[in-house]
């Protein structure tokens, strides 16, 4: 039996007999000692064999890097001269008595250690290898550490972990929904639920006043580097508690999950409403290490005859706004060329800039293409709202409002990130305020949040006006990551239904969808609201990873496919049959 993890070995176990099982992470032989450092997931110690344990030292000179070992020996100190400070076990090693070999092991078909060049498709196809990996061993283990942490705050709360339905009926809430074919019901599916809302709205009912569940969630979208098909949630849900009540709980939990896991205080939590998110930063996740800010000048553009500003400063529906970069007038044009194509990712149709040379010169100071199309007033009054300085640049975005909102704030972040612009530290911040729907783009509405979210108004006035409603839901933000979100949600009918007809979800459909809800909602259904967590996103954040695939232990690739498993993959005709399916073939494309 283990008496120690190898990287939990100090100098308070010297003379200690010691039993260790691990890897070999490198082997040495120096003059007839060979040198064994020996991994497990606490970490590295150095065992030393040497002749007098003849058997035992044949044994370990015919190990090789990943041999899986079972060492018993002696701790003691290492002399002065060899002492290795890099090394938490740096200061003792293990004097080798016995070795017995568990399991050899190929060669590993990369480096295992933080110098590893490789490329994420094979880290992935190897993922036990990979897993081997200290610094992946050690994300993982601090996202134990996380969920831990979590449920010990909810407990002591009075919350109560419920488990919710995996298999459940499709739900529109904004994404495709993983769809499971029925044998025993043929012809209908199953679907993976992309949360457990609605599940966590009928405990309330169900009079489980507090519920959390760390949740597997599904959802059949587009992937980035913090998105996977299968995520976790860290779900909340609470009776008679109002927002700001509810946000106070989750604050709490954060502040002390830092505290507890990285020794970080995150301080105050600011809040800010989504209106003003967006005006300043162009983002409902706002990174607020970063001071860059857009300043709205559509008053200052109704006075130019330039169209390309004038235009969009005259439309209700647009907006020209102005993005200072202080000390970035030396930014070369190829680089100003690079920023213009990557705004054009986000819609926006060219990107306008002036250089501040020396404001006292007035536009003779000022260094831009666009200068001629404006009135010297009208640039001096600009100069002046925007507390230009001499050595800024400034860029401008003019189309669409929301064109404009992520254009420029997504170059916000990225000449920030470029022009070292971006505080270390923490920054969190509630948004909060959400408008009710936004338009769907076909002349519809769609929910911002989800159609379970409460507005803030009564359900005449909501019917009178859904596009100015404001919603009851807010998010948490950190560092320009949505951790999390949620709202207090509808707990009487009449209000629900007036949100599925605003929906355009008529009262058949409404009652064939949601009508466990709707009759539950009848019953005494109380007050509630919560909010779930990003666990992956979180513990992304919390580790410095670039991407939440580091954080999970058999993560999908960005086409949602396993490289370890080769999943998706074919089933037999049996099977199809079984579940009553016929596959399609898909259609040839004609040679050209």
């Amino acid at each position: 039996m283990r008496s120690y993890y190898c990287g939990a070995l100090s100098t308070a176990n010297i003379d200690e007999a010691v039993t260790l099982y691990g890897w070999v992470d490198r082997r040495r032989d120096h003059g007839g000692v060979i040198f064994l450092d020996m991994r497990d997931r606490a970490g590295i110690v150095q065992v030393v064999f040497d002749p007098d344990t003849q058997e035992h030292f044949q044994a370990a000179d015919r190990v090789r890097s990943e041999y899986v070992l079972c060492v018993k020996g002696r701790v003691r100190a290492r002399t002065d001269a060899t002492i290795n400070p890099a090394m938490a076990t740096g200061q003792i090693e293990v004097l080798g008595k016995e070795l017995e070999i568990l399991n050899a092991a190929a060669t590993p078909p990369f480096q295992l250690d933080e110098h590893t060049q490789v490329g994420e498709d094979v880290r992935l196809q190897y993922r036990y290898m990979d897993l081997r990996r200290p610094e992946m061993q050690n994300r993982l283990i601090l996202r134990a550490k996380i969920t831990a942490a979590v449920r010990n705050f909810l407990d002591a709360e009075g919350f109560l972990d419920i488990e919710t339905p995996i298999l459940t009926r499709a739900t529109p809430e904004g994404a495709r929904d993983y769809l499971v074919p029925s044998r025993t019901h043929p012809g209908q599916f199953f679907a993976l639920p992309q949360s457990p809302q609605l599940f966590k709205q009928l405990l309330m009912v169900s009079g489980f006043d507090r519920y959390y569940q760390i949740a597997k969630c599904f959802r059949d979208e587009d992937l980035r580097a913090d998105r996977q098909p299968e995520f976790t949630q860290i779900d909340i849900e609470t009776s008679f508690l109002n927002e700001d009540e509810i946000m106070g709980i989750a604050e709490r939990m954060v502040v002390q999950l830092f505290h507890k896991v990285l020794a970080v205080d995150l301080g105050e939590f600011p809040r800010m409403s989504w209106s003003e998110a967006m005006d300043r930063f162009g983002s409902d996740k706002p990174d607020l290490r970063i001071d860059l800010e857009l300043v709205s000048i559509d008053d200052l553009m109704q006075q130019v005859d330039f169209k390309v500003f004038r235009g969009p400063a005259d439309d209700p529906a647009g907006r020209v706004a102005a993005l200072r970069v202080p000390g970035g007038a030396g930014i070369s044009r190829k680089d100003i060329d690079d920023y213009t194509r990557f705004v054009g990712i986000y819609g926006a149709r060219g990107l306008a800039w002036i250089k501040v040379n020396d404001l006292a010169a007035g536009v003779d100071g000022l260094q831009s293409p666009i200068l001629k199309f404006m009135p010297e007033s009208v640039v001096a009054d600009m100069m002046q709202r925007l507390n230009a300085a001499n050595g800024d640049i400034i860029f401008f975005g003019a189309d669409k409002t929301s064109v404009v909102n992520e254009s420029l704030g997504a170059l916000r972040l990225k000449v920030a990130q470029d022009q070292g612009l971006v505080r270390e530290g923490w920054a969190p911040l509630w948004v909060v305020d959400f408008p009710m729907f936004e338009d769907n783009g076909h002349g519809g509405l769609t929910p911002l949040h989800h159609p379970f979210t409460a507005p803030s108004c009564a359900p005449e006035a909501l019917v009178a006006d859904p596009a100015g409603a404001l919603s009851r839901a807010y998010d948490m933000v950190l560092n320009g990551t949505e951790l999390g979100g949620g709202s207090v949600r509808i707990h009487q009918r009449d209000m629900q239904q007036a949100v599925f007809r605003i929906l355009g979800i008529s009262d058949a459909e409404a009652d064939e969808k949601f009508g466990f809800l709707l009759q539950a909602l009848q019953y005494g259904a109380p007050p509630h609201g919560g909010l779930a967590f990003g666990l992956d996103r979180l513990v992304m954040l919390m580790t410095g990873s670039q991407s939440i695939r580091d954080v999970i232990a058999f993560p999908k690739t960005q086409s949602a496919h396993c490289a370890l498993t080769d999943a998706p993959g074919e089933v037999n005709e049996a099977q199809l049959k079984e579940l009553n399916i016929r596959l399609r073939q898909a259609r040839a494309v004609p040679a050209e």
